[in-house]
This record gives structure tokens, C-alpha cells and sequence, in this order.
């Protein structure tokens, strides 16, 4: 039986937002264009007082960090080490929020002239969390008060096996929690004991709040001085860093120290932040959120995927400008080796999807193996496999004879729990929602994989598993001019929970022949126009369009508007997103 296999990577499904009355008020309460106010309320943002604290977030806005549970539980005893000259340990994880999480403890310490040392895991062997093997050599180099970031909240076990080497634990995470919770001096998290309805926060946010908190305990005026507020300004941008590295929410909290410390990031003098800037390559003064999320982030990760990530949170805590430069042109070239085995692990990755059949458009899950794929790099591929099938995908190295996997999902999936449902084929796993981790002896990989396929198929549905996109508003070509494009930039900063807009035009035309641009010929350039104007736009990856755009009359398109300032000149083009046809 014959079937098309271009249905696994599907038609997206547009979601147009719909236009509302209550736009035209908004719009003059916050004086801003009906467009944004319409964006604004169909992202919940309804009145004036939400507005305007969406549009402008202040750092005041933060809440007293002491709220944070436990962070009041674990001043005393920071307070104690610091005081008798304990050694204290920040024991890490080998991501952007781990690494960033670490430094702003780290160099909080450092500038209490403290006894302070860190350790973060290697990913490929030893794994995420706390480790009893790691906890014993920290015991054995003097540490007697150990505070983990972005880690902990599931290791009660390794916290007991800590106290009995005479070395209290402070936890600071946040991840779910275990039903049982480790017996810590003190947990701080945005909610140990129950789910919270509240937005979650990265660990980098919660390493913040609890160092935030010390340095006001140890201010005698009632602002701190100055250089504790140099310190505390500098750990915006690591808080940052770690919610936009995370793919956190940005709304409340979150969207407030990310503004803030994305516009100290592109100010900051600190060697190792200019080092990372300059080795990226970005020029802009103004970074955002993309600069991280595709240029900053990548660098830091390849230390922990290709390497030891202790070489990041060196760069990060480094006042030598040289030493700095050297780390980030050396993480610049971990991350182009990452990016080669990703694109070599994704081609062969997609091939086996055609070999085994899991084209198929009945298929739901992708589950596949191979002892030849970087440990580090497969949670990566994982996501981009997502994004081409849309379905939820394991990948799964079986170097060892040890199958170690990483697995992404699809909104509607919660990928946790199909693997809970199989874990009978696991040595081991966990995870949450959208992202997971699985051990799995090598020879039960094929059962798991139907269990997970049989799993998917009773709870995952053909309406999930269709792409789609959400679309802002539909709109002419005339609606865009420069001030709309930039009060749109008051959105910022993008990231999860607050994507960049995204529009669409409906029945456009092309008024000129579009070219295949880019090294390899794989972009397209085109001009467009409709019944109010004409526009140029850029495809890229889209040159396979390009006969079917000739042949067309007309067409949609849904986009991002963008200002071109190339040669110092001013001009408004569109970032193509999707191209559908009647």
C-alpha cells in the first residue's frame, strides 16, 4: 500500500488570532498602536495597570527575595561559614542555568573574601545531580557547608550520605520535587511542598534571590554599598542567561530580570562576558534574547556536551582578560565540533525514520538508537527531529552496552509520562512535561519503543500531532512602517511564554522573479505585493518554493516584520515563516 510520506511533515495549521473590541481602548489608555494592544490582549495582558507593568518592567518589581521559601532558612548558616572561615562548595549542573546559577553564588562569595570552591559533574560520566562519589571527595578537600544550584531536590539520599561525612547541605533548585524531600539545612525553591500555580523560575533565578538575600544581610545602611550593587547588577545578567538558556516563562519575575540583565549584558565590563560577545560574534551594543538563546548559550553548553563545563563558570568568574579570551575561542570551538556531530547525528537520524518506516503518517513516536551518537549532542538533535516530524522523540546512545536516551516532546504530550507508563523496560529515568532522560539496558530497546509507540498511540491524538503556528493577526503590507516595527520591539524580551509576533498576509503575489540566495542556494529572496503595497521578503531554507511560487497566482505567507539597516539604510522587509498555497 502506497502512502505519502510528505504527510508525517505536514501542512502547519494556522492559528490567526482573533481581533478584539477592546483593542481600540487599550490602544489609548497605553498610547500604543491598536496592533500591539490587540497582541497584548490575546496574550492576557487586558487592562492598563498590566499593560503598562508588561511594557515597562522595573527591577522595584521584584519581589523581596526573602519570600523565596527557604531562603530565610539558609542566611544563618551562610552567615555561619562565613563568619568561622568554613569552606563552602557550590555543587552545580553542566547547562547554562547550572553554569550561571554557580557563578553568581561563586562570585558572591569571592567577594566576601570566603573559602569557596564549585564542582559540576561531568555530563557524559557522571550524569545529572548530586553524586555520592563527587560528595565524598568535596568532604575530603575540607568543605564543610556544600549549597547546590539548579540540582538536589530529588537526592535525599545523597544529602544524608553528606551529613554523615559532617557537611550540611543548603539546596537550592528548581526542579519537581520527590514526594520525599531530602533533610537539608534549608531548601529554597519556589515551591518544595506542593505544585505552585505560580510561573516557574530557572535556578539561576533562585541562586539570585538567595544572594540577593545575603548580601542585605549584611548591609548597614539601607541601600547596599557599592560594590555589592556592582555584584547584584552583574547577577542579573547570569539570572538572564539561565531563564532565557532554560526556555523559562518569561512573564512576571522572569520577564523582569530579563530585560534588565539583557541590557547590562550588552554594557557589562566583565572580561569573560566580553570575551563570550566577541567570540559569537555579535557586534550589536543591544543583545537580546536570540543572542543568547543561538549564539551566547550554545558556546557555554558545548563545555558540558564536548567537555567539562567547569571551563564555563572559569570564563564566567575570570578577571583576567587574556585567560578569557582564551577560554571563549576555545568554547567557541567546542561548539562548532557540537554543531558538526548534531548535523552528522540529525542526517543519519533522519534516515533511519525513512529506513524503519516511522514516516508512516499513523506513526506517533520516534524512538531510535545508535553506539555511534554523541551522548552530549542527542538531546539537541531530539528537539530538532521534533520540530521536522512533530512527533515525540527519543534518541537513545548505546556506546557501553549501556543505552543512555534523551527525549523531547510536542504540546499536548507530556513525554514524562509515557515513559513512566513503559519504565518496567528502564533501568532508569526521569524528566518532566516536554524534555526527559532514560537508562535502558541495550536489548530492550525494541520493546520499549513499541510499549512508548502503543503508550502514544491510546493518548496522542491526530489533532496534536498536526504542526501549527500561531499567527498574531492577519494583516496588509501596509500596515507595517518603521514606528510600528519598533514599538512591537516593546514586547521584548522573546522567549518562551512571549514568542516573537508572528503575522500573516493572505492572497499576496510576487511582482518579480525570486532568487535563490546563500552559499549553498537554499534561501529565497522575493518581492511581494498586495492590494496596499509591495514589500521584499526572505525565505530561508525555503528555495524548494521557489517553481511553486512562480506557478502560483497568489499565495499566504505568515512572517516576521523586520527593519534592514544594512549600508545605512533603512528599510522594512518581512522574515518569512511559513508560504501556503490554495
Amino acid at each position: 500500500m502506497r502512502y505519502n510520506r510528505a504527510r508525517m511533515q505536514q501542512k502547519k495549521l494556522w492559528q490567526i488570532k482573533p481581533i478584539n473590541e477592546e483593542a481600540k481602548d487599550l490602544s489609548k489608555d497605553l498610547k500604543v498602536s491598536p496592533l500591539l494592544a490587540n497582541i497584548l490582549i490575546n496574550r492576557n495582558i487586558e487592562n492598563k495597570q498590566d499593560g503598562l507593568y508588561f511594557l515597562n518592567p522595573r527591577l522595584t518589581e521584584l519581589k523581596d527575595p526573602t519570600l523565596m521559601p527557604g531562603v530565610s532558612d539558609a542566611i544563618p548558616r551562610v552567615q555561619q561559614a562565613i563568619s568561622n572561615k568554613e569552606k563552602i562548595t557550590i555543587y552545580g549542573d553542566y547547562d547554562v542555568d547550572g553554569i550561571t546559577s554557580t557563578t553568581i553564588l561563586l562570585r558572591l562569595f569571592k567577594l566576601y573574601d570566603c573559602d569557596v570552591d564549585f564542582y559540576i559533574p561531568h555530563r557524559v560520566d557522571e550524569g545529572y545531580g548530586l553524586k555520592t562519589e563527587a560528595i565524598k571527595q568535596i568532604a575530603e578537600n575540607g568543605t564543610k557547608l556544600l549549597i547546590t544550584v539548579d540540582c538536589g531536590i530529588t537526592c535525599p539520599e545523597e544529602v544524608e550520605f553528606a551529613k554523615s561525612l559532617g557537611v550540611d547541605v543548603i539546596i537550592t533548585d528548581h526542579h519537581q520535587p520527590a514526594e520525599t524531600l531530602p533533610l537539608a539545612v534549608a531548601i529554597v525553591h519556589p515551591s518544595p511542598y506542593e505544585p505552585t500555580e505560580k510561573t516557574p523560575c530557572a535556578g539561576a533565578m533562585v541562586a539570585f534571590k538567595l544572594a540577593w538575600a545575603i548580601a542585605n544581610s549584611y548591609k548597614t545602611s539601607e541601600k547596599v554599598d557599592q560594590t555589592t550593587r556592582e555584584f547584584l547588577i552583574d547577577a542579573t545578567i547570569f539570572a538572564a542567561m539561565g531563564t532565557v538558556a532554560d526556555v523559562i516563562e518569561l512573564k512576571g519575575e522572569n520577564r523582569v530580570i530579563c530585560k534588565f540583565g539583557l541590557e547590562q549584558l550588552g554594557l557589562s565590563e566583565l572580561p569573560g562576558i566580553k570575551a563570550l560577545i566577541d567570540a559569537a560574534g555579535i557586534t550589536e551594543t543591544k543583545i537580546n534574547s536570540q543572542h543568547i538563546g543561538f549564539g551566547l548559550a550554545p558556546m557555554l553548553n558545548a563545555a558540558g556536551r564536548m567537555g567539562h563545563a567547569r571551563l564555563a563558570v572559569e570564563l564566567l568568574t575570570s578577571d583576567n582578560e587574556i585567560r578569557s579570551i582564551r577560554i571563549a575561542e576555545y568554547l567557541k570551538k567546542q561548539n562548532t565540533q557540537r554543531r558538526k556531530h548534531e548535523q552528522d547525528i540529525f542526517k543519519n537520524a533522519c534516515e533511519l525514520v525513512t529506513a524503519l518506516g516511522f514516516d508512516h503518517p499513523d506513526r506517533k513516536t520516534l524512538v531510535l538508537a545508535s553506539d555511534s551518537w554523541h551522548r552530549g549532542v542527542i538531546g539537541i538533535v531530539s528537539s530538532r527531529l521534533v520540530d521536522k516530524y512533530h512527533r515525540p522523540t527519543i534518541l537513545i546512545n548505546t556506546a557501553n552496552g549501556k543505552g543512555c536516551g534523551s527525549g523531547r516532546s510536542i504540546e499536548g504530550f507530556n513525554i514524562l509520562g509515557g515513559i513512566t507508563a513503559c519504565s518496567e523496560h528502564l533501568v532508569q529515568f526521569g524528566g518532566h512535561d516536554m524534555a526527559a532522560g532514560i537508562t535502558i539496558d541495550t536489548e530492550k530497546i525494541n520493546d520499549f519503543a513499541e510499549a512508548f509507540e502503543q503508550y502514544a498511540q491510546e493518548n496522542l491524538n491526530e489533532q496534536k500531532t498536526q504542526a501549527k503556528l500561531n499567527i498574531d493577526a492577519l494583516c496588509s503590507i501596509d500596515d507595517f512602517n518603521h514606528h510600528v516595527i519598533r514599538e512591537l520591539e516593546l514586547l521584548s524580551p522573546f522567549g518562551y511564554g512571549n514568542p516573537k509576533p508572528i503575522f500573516a498576509s493572505k492572497g499576496v503575489r510576487t511582482i518579480a522573479k525570486p532568487r535563490k540566495v546563500g552559499a549553498k542556494g537554499n534561501h529565497l529572496q522575493l518581492s511581494i505585493a498586495d492590494n496596499s503595497g509591495s514589500i521584499k521578503c526572505v525565505g530561508f531554507n525555503m528555495s524548494g518554493l521557489e517553481k511553486k511560487i512562480i506557478e502560483s497566482d497568489f499565495f499566504h505567507i505568515a512572517y516576521e516584520p523586520k527593519i534592514n539597516n544594512f549600508n545605512g539604510n533603512s528599510n522594512i522587509e518581512f522574515i518569512l515563516t511559513d508560504i501556503q498555497f490554495d
